[in-house]
């Protein structure tokens, strides 16, 4: 693994990880949300920085409320312990906590 992926992944936004979606589409995009979703509910919980496309220049569709709903219902089912947006200095996305599987969870 390159060390300088790793180092990024540790520091942007105190995320253990990235999940970059820039260049992908609205359906690309969803679905890899979910299928990392899917994943975390049998690790520990972890933190999660998503990395999403800015805006056109002079305004357009960005993937920022689609991914937003479908992290907020995640969020509702108990898939995420924390869900915020990151900070503008920080880039276009969120930030999640996904509740996982604690260590004495035997389900």
């Amino acid at each position: 693994m390159d060390p300088d992926r790793l180092l990024r992944r540790l520091s942007e936004a105190d995320a253990e990880y990235e999940l970059d979606l820039r260049g992908l589409d609205q359906a690309h995009a969803e679905e890899s949300v979910r299928r990392m979703l899917e994943r975390t509910r049998f690790t520990e919980p972890r933190s999660v920085r998503i990395q999403l496309q800015p805006p056109p220049e002079g305004g357009g569709e960005t993937l920022f409320q689609p991914i937003g709903r479908l992290l907020l219902q995640a969020r509702r089912q108990g898939v995420l312990n924390g869900l915020s947006p990151l900070s503008p200095e920080i880039g276009v996305g969120y930030w999640i906590e996904t509740a996982g599987k604690k260590e004495n969870d035997t389900g």
